[in-house]
């Protein structure tokens, strides 16, 4: 089953870093976001991939091309007046990666359309470029398969950022405290798995595909939601990054589920 992901967005919300790169470029313990995604599914054995790009795409095909020399030892030997690359321990993943050009300005709905004949009218994978998580990805596309519909999505309920206060008519505060988990509402994750009949429902590249698309599929009962209740973490602003950063950095990220 191929895994599509969503890479083309400006990333306007970390600005501090995309107006250099793609955001599913940005890195976490110097790698790529988008290449922890790609071993997220990948542990699970699902490894060939289909790149929705966009903005500055050519840093994605580029990082992508020269993928053996950001991940191996080289030598480069000039002695002899030649340039000669000597690749050490040269480090491959076993992935099959399709990087399509889906326009600059173009929106969810209509980069997933672009992509359609890659797809191969079989059921694939979908998922943003900017959030990792430990969703177990077999479960979920086992639930996908039992339901019989045409979409489904990961759901989280994430804790919120600000705390709870329970206040009075008369502006008494008889409750302070941090907003939990349990809290808030179950939020589209990513993560999904989708049917072929999922094109017809994107009429062009104005379409967003979490509101016409997904909203019609939820009419028709087509929809499907699956709860997940472990870690999940996008990564819209800096200070999002410098969290996951952390987490990789105590050697215990949630979504590490390689060796």
């Amino acid at each position: 089953m191929k895994v599509v992901i969503l890479a083309g967005g400006f990333g306007t919300r970390i600005s501090e870093e995309s107006h250099l790169k793609p955001k599913p470029m940005i890195e976490i313990g110097e790698k790529p976001i988008l290449w922890h995604i790609m071993k997220s599914y990948a542990s699970f054995g699902f490894n060939e991939f289909i790149i929705c790009c966009g903005y500055k795409q050519h840093v994605i095909k580029e990082w992508f091309a020269d993928y053996y020399l950001h991940n191996s030892d080289i030598t480069f030997d000039f002695t002899r007046g030649e340039n000669n690359m000597i690749v050490h321990n040269q480090t491959l993943e076993p992935w099959k990666v399709t990087l399509i050009d889906t326009g600059l300005k173009t929106m969810t709905g209509g980069r997933i359309r672009r992509i359609q004949k890659y797809t191969e009218n079989e059921t694939f994978m979908l998922t943003y470029g900017d959030g990792v998580s430990d969703v177990d990805i077999r479960k979920l596309v086992d639930f996908h398969k039992k339901s019989g519909r045409m979409a489904t999505i990961t759901t989280v309920r994430p804790a919120g950022r600000f705390g709870i206060i329970d206040i009075d008519e008369e502006g008494g505060i008889s409750n302070f405290r941090e907003k939990k988990q349990e809290d808030g509402g179950w939020i589209n994750a990513g993560f999904m798995v989708l049917e072929p009949g999922i094109f017809e429902l994107i009429e062009g590249d104005d379409t967003v595909f979490e509101a016409y698309p997904l909203n019609e599929a939820a009419r028709r009962g087509q929809l499907n939601g699956y709860r997940h209740y472990g870690f999940w973490q996008c990564m819209d602003t800096m200070r999002e990054k410098n969290y996951l950063e952390k987490l990789w950095a105590s050697g215990e990220a949630p979504w590490k589920l390689w060796k």
